[in-house]
């Protein structure tokens, strides 16, 4: 690191942005938020960051804090790369995405309710029937199904990017089994014990009570009539991606952490869980498990993962899946155009957070401009996800744009594409010193019920620790660091 930090980031040479980055402007001016962290980053000896650093990694390894990456050897686990600079939000900013993030959760919860229930907004044609009904997503197993309390988005991880001081964008919604949490949780603890002055010296807002947000969240989701009901984490097992976030939040809750194995479902369509003291009656189901594997009498015959006779008992509400089945046709890229007119539709309000633009590549007219500029642009699977199934025009060879050009002629409805957009950058410990890397952020919003939505002030910050890079999924190589957002 430089020997001489000095607040002018820019005019020094030391931090140079090329797009808009939250700590500093072009001219080398500290951002309001980042103002006392500049201050006191000034103060410390040039390599004190490094020194964290190592501590954090240390901390990291002793927490057990790994996640898996499918197609890797089996058993092999890594450590997520943890950047010791938070990222700071200033709390008008964070009112403006929590206003954005509870508005779009409560129109996409009442876009599931509808349509797999009256189908209003398909009746308006406001979105293309086919592009719902006829959505591999969409189960036709739960039409005119309505879950207690009305609630099927009641855990959502919503993603959103940042091009400039006021201009944010959601880029996806993520209602089957947003992960992540656990990753926000532990970096903010990591944090704490790494910088004690430094919280003493902000006003950061905690996040450490989403455990117990969450706990209320499934116990608000119980069925009629139940009271204490019993939660549980239904997890696919030791071998999942995410398996060490599934038994984190058991514990932080206090709840059992099952498997499909110490399930079973008796003669009155209820679900039991096995335990040394004989069975116990299950009332919620906090599943981190595919709607494709649950069970296997009525979804994948060959799914050792599920309980049979689950689906049969969360119909007749004797237990509650979180979040509901079906969700998938709301978080489908495919659909995520339409969002902006689902909150128009369903609650008469403008959308406080933009929709990144999106070319649908099914319409044969944005199909044909999508293949003419294709080199311009971000193409998606509609079901892709983790940074897999996507081309990055302006970085991909001649080659890999000809494969994926021939992708799109065959299936033009598997895909959707974007304008490349430059991420706001943040300041991230290289080895070289402190440098502008891009980031992103995944809220998590709690539904307890239609008209309460509940967002931890707080947020997975992941960022692109390459170069240049735009893909900040840890499964690609990218990084997390703590999101601060300060009180007013």
């Amino acid at each position: 690191m430089s020997d001489g930090l000095k607040s002018d980031f820019g005019k020094s040479g030391f931090y140079a942005a090329t797009s808009y980055d939250e700590m500093i402007d072009r001219e080398g001016a500290l951002s309001k938020a980042y103002a006392l962290y500049g201050k006191w980053l000034n103060s410390q000896p040039s390599e004190i960051l490094e020194q964290r650093n190592r501590q954090a990694d240390l901390l990291f390894r002793r927490m057990g804090i790994t996640f898996a990456v499918y197609g890797e050897q089996t058993g092999v686990e890594r450590l997520i790369p943890f950047d010791p600079i938070p990222r700071i939000i200033s709390a008008a900013e964070w009112e403006k995405l929590n206003a954005g993030i509870c508005q779009r959760v409560k129109a996409l919860n009442r876009f599931l309710e509808d349509v797999y229930g009256e189908r209003d907004i398909l009746k308006a044609g406001v979105i293309p029937q086919d592009l719902i009904l006829q959505n591999s997503e969409y189960r036709k197993e739960v039409e005119g199904f309505t879950p207690p309390n009305k609630v099927h988005t009641h855990i959502s991880g919503i993603d959103i990017v940042r091009t400039g001081s006021d201009d944010f964008f959601v880029l996806e919604d993520n209602m089957r089994c947003p992960s992540g949490v656990s990753y926000m949780l532990e970096d903010r603890e990591v944090m704490m014990r790494l910088f004690p002055d430094l919280f003493k010296e902000y006003n950061v807002r905690p996040v450490n009570h989403y455990p117990q947000e969450l706990k209320k969240t499934l116990e608000a989701s119980a069925p009629d009539g139940v009271e204490n009901p019993r939660s549980v984490v239904f997890t696919p097992g030791i071998y999942n991606s995410a398996y060490f976030e599934h038994a984190f939040l058991a514990s932080e809750m206090g709840v059992e952490l099952v498997t499909g194995q110490d399930l079973f479902v008796d003669s009155d369509d209820c679900v039991y869980m096995r335990t040394i003291e004989g069975p116990a009656k299950v009332d919620v189901i906090y599943r981190r498990i595919d709607d494709a594997f649950l069970d296997p009498e009525v979804f994948r015959k060959d799914s050792l993962l599920g309980c049979a006779g689950l689906f049969r008992a969360a119909m007749k509400k004797n237990v509650t899946l979180v979040n509901a089945i079906g969700n998938g046709v709301g978080d489908d890229k495919s659909v995520y155009p339409y969002v902006p007119q689902m909150i128009e539709f369903y609650l008469g309000e403008k959308p406080i957070l933009s929709n990144v633009p999106t070319y649908t590549l099914a319409k044969p007219d944005d199909c044909k401009y999508v293949l003419e500029h294709i080199g311009e642009l971000v193409i998606k699977e509609t079901h892709g996800s983790g940074g897999y199934g996507m081309l990055i025009g302006p970085k991909a060879t001649k080659a890999e744009i000809e494969t994926f050009k021939e992708k799109i002629k065959e299936h033009p409805d598997h895909y959707i594409a974007q304008p490349t957009l430059t991420l706001s950058s943040c300041p991230t410990l290289q080895a070289e010193g402190i440098a502008p890397r891009h980031v992103d952020l995944r809220p998590y919003a709690l539904m307890q019920s239609p008209d309460k939505v509940v967002v931890v002030p707080g947020a997975l910050t992941r960022v692109a620790l390459r170069e240049g890079s735009l893909v900040v999924n840890s499964s690609q190589g990218g990084g997390t660091k703590d999101t601060w957002v300060l009180g007013a």
